[in-house]
């Protein structure tokens, strides 16, 4: 497996969303050139700013009539450009309980029109949080991502993204404090819903530059009462899967179950 990564101009990409797609798909191209990478396919995982997605339980025997109204209720379009479906991620005995998500359509797009522009097929076009929920072999954490910007943490439970909350870092702020004072809201917020068996075993996981000091860690789980560790490395996965299988899409039509 290869990686690689480069700056992109703000001009191109800002706060998550494709300000100009012909010249991101320029960065790309060039990213893809300078480290020999010749794959014409691709899966786009997109920030979750261009999206908003709610996890909604309800009554056994709710009708499938019933749940599309709560769902419109719960995230009104208004606007032509946005797009709008749910999945059914469990019908058990207590309830029935639906994955919800409203996108920007203009941002698909501008992926799309930005992969073509690097000589790439945008397969699939995903959001960030769904894929790390898919990459990250653990039912239920916390990933702090402080490299993105702003800096986000995803609360994900049973493998489902439930709560994201973006925040800023001042380089001078004593990072265990600032981290436990943005998470302490997260927690609480899904905790307050009902939602009381997220366990105090699930851990937090910090993506940074560098590797965060063992103090930084150790004051960090003091004060949020979870454990503390990096984000783990992704697993292989055999090239003979066909991914298409089981991805969601938000905008070229493919279908999974989660």
């Amino acid at each position: 497996m290869r990686s690689a990564e480069t700056k992109v101009s703000t001009r191109a990409l800002a706060s998550g969303r494709v300000v100009d797609p012909g010249m991101l798909g320029h960065a790309l191209e060039s990213l893809l050139s300078a480290n020999g990478l010749t794959c014409t396919r691709a899966m786009f995982a997109a920030s979750d700013v261009i999206a908003t997605f709610r996890v909604l339980t309800f009554p056994a025997g709710t009708l499938d009539t019933e749940i599309d109204a709560a769902v419109r209720a719960e995230l009104p379009l208004g606007d032509a450009r946005l797009g709008l479906r749910h999945v059914e991620i469990s019908n058990a005995g207590e309830g029935r309980t639906v994955y919800a998500i409203v996108w920007d359509r203009s941002q698909v797009e501008a992926i799309s029109t930005a992969a073509k522009e690097a000589g790439l097929k945008a397969a699939v076009v995903d959001l960030k949080s769904l894929c790390m929920a898919r990459a990250v072999p653990m039912r239920s954490y916390i990933i702090c991502d402080l490299t993105a910007e702003p800096c986000e943490a995803v609360l994900v439970d049973d493998r489902i993204p439930r709560v994201r909350h973006t925040f800023t870092l001042d380089a001078t702020a004593d990072i265990a404090a600032a981290l436990a004072g943005e998470l302490k809201p997260v927690l609480s917020f899904y905790r307050g819903a009902g939602n009381t068996r997220f366990s105090s075993e699930a851990p937090i996981l910090v993506r940074a530059d560098q590797p965060q000091p063992r103090e930084v860690t150790r004051r960090l789980q003091q004060a949020t009462g979870h454990p503390v560790d990096v984000v783990p490395r992704l697993q292989r996965i055999d090239p003979q899967i066909d991914h298409s299988t089981y991805l969601t899409c938000i905008g070229l039509g493919m279908r999974r179950r989660i």
